[in-house]
């Protein structure tokens, strides 16, 4: 149902799933794990799997420790490695190239952190014609309860809350588990 014409295919996004993004956050190894299986079932429906690494001049460094993967989860050589600096992973990154080649017209979204990088890559995926999944235990984010913010598990909470009645017209936004997840063309 995307807006984007001759689209047909989903692809998985797995967005910042770094060793020092990933420190402390809720949930982690859950999370991780879930993130584990939906790249075992993508890479079983021969579903393309892009890989997101952020940048920064703080705390992820490139090549740094904090900067790489997790161990948990390995991307293989022919799956796209996406590097960005900025929130959303369309922004001056080659990922809509990528999902272009692949006539991808719906993501399934993971990773971290959910009220940053996350939540814009939802909606510069949805602005730009996408249909959008959120995998909504499969994401989490660091606990920033010093600055004002709510806790991680509320964050979280509303995120896949907000998404799941996500609308515009002619595309689908949505909030569903790990285990409901499909990759099919028609899937909301």
């Amino acid at each position: 149902m995307t807006t984007l014409a001759d689209r047909p295919n989903t692809a998985l996004l797995v967005i910042d799933v770094q060793n020092g993004v990933m420190e402390g956050a809720p949930n982690r190894d859950a999370v991780i794990a879930n993130i584990d299986t939906l790249v075992g079932k993508a890479r079983a429906e021969d579903v393309p799997v892009i890989w997101v690494q952020h940048s920064d001049d703080h705390g992820l460094q490139w090549g740094s420790e904090n900067w790489r993967y997790v161990p948990e989860l390995v991307r293989r050589d022919a799956e796209p490695l996406v590097h960005k600096r900025y929130g959303d992973s369309f922004e001056d990154t080659d990922l809509e190239a990528l999902l272009v080649e692949r006539g991808v017209g719906r993501l399934v979204v993971t990773g971290a952190q959910t009220d940053a990088c996350i939540r814009s890559t939802l909606h510069g995926a949805f602005v730009r014609g996408y249909d959008v999944t959120l995998v909504g235990d499969a994401h989490t984010t660091e606990d920033l309860t010093a600055y004002g913010a709510p806790a991680p598990e509320q964050v979280i909470a509303h995120t896949n809350l907000y998404w799941q009645w996500q609308s515009a017209p002619g595309r689908r936004a949505g909030t569903v588990g790990t285990a409901e997840v499909t990759f099919a063309a028609d899937a909301g």
